[in-house]
């Protein structure tokens, strides 16, 4: 398996995990909130709502939960302003965070302040792009397709990379592919459980256990503040990382 294929598997189980806790549904509340100032209500002519409400569906999300964030969006939503924020971890890792937030200074001021406290430092906006390239991640449920058939065909719509792991392909697109493929699986009626543009690293950095407990104390950390929606980092995950991240 890929290090990404596998990274996103460790975060597909992760993420299931953090739906218990309600994080996920806070993270994709927000999400439509947004979604919804920024291109209406009507999710069949607004792309990123239809995409949000696919994922709140994804992790089983109520039918009444997301209509009420619809219905709160025009008030709550326009408090929320995308940020993003980039930093070198310890070891140097790269992270990139991305952020809705209703209070930019109070963000910022929480995010150094992991930074400071890990070990690590905030750097300015630009700083660390290079080091990630936007990818479309789709992890969709295998159902009775069959492996093979399902790979031939998916590829025609862009797909650069798909891999089977526990009865659900990761699919991985361009940029560009994303709308295509989305399109692509809506027509064959696939469960798609997530579909998401990820930040993904050019390159990794391998660390051994101990340092690189230190960057996921970091990510831990980031994960945990409420304005946070995604981190990406260049942390290598070899077999050793993926026991850490399943502790």
């Amino acid at each position: 398996m890929s290090g990404h294929s596998k990274w996103s598997t460790i975060k597909r189980r992760k993420g299931a995990l953090d739906a218990k806790k309600g994080k996920i549904f806070s993270k994709i509340v927000k999400e439509i909130q947004v979604s919804v100032r920024e291109g209406g209500n009507d999710a069949e002519s607004n792309p990123r709502l239809r995409l949000a409400i696919q994922n709140a569906k994804g992790v089983n999300m109520p039918k009444e939960n997301i209509e009420r964030a619809i219905k709160k969006a025009s008030s709550e939503g326009a408090s929320l302003q995308e940020a993003t924020f980039e930093g070198y971890g310890p070891s140097g890792i790269a992270v990139f965070i991305e952020c809705l937030t209703d209070n930019n200074l109070r963000t910022v001021s929480n995010i150094r302040a992991v930074f400071n406290k890990r070990g690590g430092n905030l750097g300015t906006n630009g700083s660390l792009s290079f080091l990630f390239e936007r990818k479309g991640v789709f992890t969709v449920h295998k159902g009775n397709r069959d492996p093979e058939e399902f790979q031939l065909e998916i590829i025609d719509a862009g797909v650069e990379d798909c891999e089977l792991e526990d009865d659900i392909f990761i699919i991985t697109t361009s940029l560009e592919d994303f709308g295509s493929v989305q399109k692509k699986l809506d027509e064959m009626g696939m469960h798609v459980e997530n579909a998401q543009l990820q930040r993904i690293p050019n390159n990794t950095k391998k660390l051994d256990a101990e340092a690189a407990r230190r960057v996921l104390k970091l990510i831990e950390d980031f994960e945990d503040l409420d304005e946070v929606q995604n981190i990406y980092h260049n942390l290598e995950i070899t077999d050793e990382v993926a026991e850490i991240l399943q502790e």
